[in-house]
């Protein structure tokens, strides 16, 4: 009896263990195939996707089929190497469920619906594979964010280091994924309606001017009135930002809050809609000044800055404009903010020049004249920089565009983030940013014994200008003195925004307090700093915040204004002596 006890228990660790190598095999030829999906997807090997998500399918089901016998049941039990068991087997199911519900029905809709889709064709988006592909990614997305929320919940403290890796880079994976395919979902449930496939749509476009910054990314210089119609988009409008000059009081009301930090001049001017960095104010000004001047009511806002122009330019190639200028993706920042104020010292003609560079744009967009695939990666690239940004006057489709990088938001917090804020408005009056140079640093530490964390955001401002900057640039860009600032020199307001529960602790600027105006903005505490900079000066500001204790370990970032070179934030090491702390 007890001999075949013993046999049976050999038996049951053979059993399992060769279980356990093919499950493994399986498994990582499943990464495999990803891998290769991915580069079939970039390539536009539709053919190819079909194969190898069937293949991946095929593989995640094998492995999960291996891992939930009942001999492994028992097995993920055992005491000591049980948790391995366990681990193992939720790997394959997680694995399994996202080749079933996210990956096979995308790979089914891939022959008609991909990065092409997008293109216009004669002039207009073909909306109908954008529709059809609506429930398939639909059922990826609710499916990888389910896997993500599995994958977390795999228990890993008694795990081998191997194991406890790959549970790890699965979760990774699919936070990242589950993370892309929202933003996917969110596309193509928004793109239809807003091309116009249930009736027109008018929208405002912003032309943002980075050499004169704004919180919001930079001062409106251009605005153009675009309409779309079933998938074809065409150009109505175009104005000045001077041609709607100043309105007496502003054009709807804003909060106390608001006028504190920025005036009322943030509803007054439509140079000024973006002293705000909450997008979803600066549009609705805006879209409240068109009604007034043109007597036309638009369905949303859009924005955009001459650095995304550079990066649409690498998909649609050079461009000719009106001028005998060619606009490429090159030449289009300096062009658009430095050179054009040597070359046309008009400022109606210089307006004139900023609206013929994006008509030209949108022109070549709108016939369909681009690579699809770079056009993707430009749209891609200058939302991720705060560069594009997009708000819609319908309610559904706010609350669709909210939440991703597309919504000019405040920053936020949670277990896993924790943002900060940093937002320039030139005090210049002119358009020297495009010789402002901004770094950031972030970093955190626990200086209290209640556990709570220290947050310092640092932020240095350089004047690149050249030394003799006050005559050898044109007036128009040194502000010729005035708005009170010495020809040559960069004034620039810092605003420093932290989490809605977070406090304020102080601030420094170059070791020394700072005169700072604290302020508070739908709940969000704000210390705001002036500086003044002669070409070639630097300035550093140091700006402390305590945090709540449940979000200590929580990542940090910073959401910042756009400028002319897109700044990266470093980490920062929070020493509890630092004068900023208080």
């Amino acid at each position: 009896m007890v001999l075949a006890l013993v046999l049976l228990v050999i038996l049951a660790v053979a059993w399992v263990g060769v279980r356990g190598v093919l499950a493994k095999g399986h498994l990582e030829r499943a990464v495999a195939d990803v891998s290769t999906l991915r580069s079939q997807l970039t390539s536009g090997d539709t053919a190819g996707v079909q194969q190898s998500a069937a293949r991946l399918e095929d593989e995640a089901s094998a492995a999960r089929s291996l891992t939930s016998d009942p001999v492994w049941g028992v097995a993920q039990y055992t005491p000591l190497v049980g948790a391995n068991f366990r681990a193992m087997r939720e790997v394959s199911a997680v694995v399994d469920d996202v080749a079933r519900g996210a990956i096979k029905p995308v790979a089914g809709v891939v022959g008609t619906f991909g990065t092409d889709s997008f293109a216009p064709k004669d002039g207009k988006v073909d909306l109908e594979p954008i529709e059809q592909a609506q429930p398939a990614v639909a059922r990826a997305t609710s499916t990888l964010a389910k896997a993500a929320k599995d994958a977390k919940a795999i228990d890993t403290s008694g795990t081998l280091s191997p194991i406890t890796t790959a549970v790890g880079q699965l979760r990774n994976a699919l936070q990242s994924a589950s993370a892309q395919v929202d933003v996917a979902n969110r596309v193509v449930e928004l793109a239809p309606a807003m091309l116009g496939h249930d009736g027109d749509r008018n929208y405002l476009l912003l032309f943002q001017n980075n050499a004169e910054l704004r919180a919001g990314g930079g001062i409106p210089g251009a605005v153009a009135l675009l309409q779309a119609q079933d998938g074809s988009i065409h150009l109505q409008n175009q104005a000045s930002t001077a041609d709607f000059g100043h309105f007496d009081e502003p054009v709807l009301p804003l909060s106390d809050q608001t006028v504190g930090l920025y005036g009322k001049i943030t509803g007054e001017y439509m140079q000024d809609v973006t002293l705000t960095p909450r997008f979803d104010v600066s549009a609705k000004l805006a879209q409240a000044m068109w009604q007034q001047k043109f007597g036309e009511q638009v369905d949303g806002v859009l924005a955009m800055d001459p650095v995304t122009l550079s990066y649409l330019l690498k998909a649609t190639g050079p461009v000719q404009l009106p001028t005998g200028d060619t606009l490429t993706s090159d030449n289009a920042v300096t062009l658009l903010l430095s050179d054009v104020y040597a070359k046309y010292p008009d400022p109606k003609v210089q307006d004139a020049f900023f609206a013929s560079a994006a008509s030209a744009v949108f022109d070549k967009v709108s016939s369909g004249g681009f690579d699809p695939k770079a056009f993707i990666a430009a749209i891609t690239k200058g939302a991720g920089e705060g560069r594009l940004r997009l708000w819609s006057a319908t309610e559904s489709e706010q609350r669709q565009i909210s939440g991703t990088v597309l919504a000019g938001e405040l920053p936020t917090a949670s277990a896993q983030t924790r943002q900060f804020g940093v937002y320039l408005n030139d005090a210049t009056g002119a358009k020297m940013d495009y010789y402002l140079q901004k770094t950031i640093s972030v970093g955190a530490g626990v200086c209290r014994k209640d556990g709570r964390p220290t947050s310092i955001v640092e932020v240095t401002l350089k004047n690149t200008a050249p030394a003799d900057a006050a005559t050898a640039l044109p007036e128009y860009v040194t502000g010729g003195g005035d708005f009170g600032v010495e020809p040559g020199k960069v004034g620039t307001i810092v605003g420093v925004y932290a989490p809605t529960n977070a406090i304020y602790l102080g601030s420094t600027e170059d070791g020394k307090p700072a005169t700072v105006h604290t302020a508070t903005d739908d709940g969000y505490p704000v210390a705001q700093i002036a500086t003044l900079l002669a070409p070639g000066q630097s300035t550093t500001l140091r700006v402390a915040f305590l945090g709540d204790a449940k979000f200590a370990n929580a990542a940090l970032q910073v959401r910042s204004t756009p400028g002319v070179q897109q700044s990266t934030v470093e980490p920062l090491t929070v020493d509890c002596s630092d004068p900023a702390i208080g």
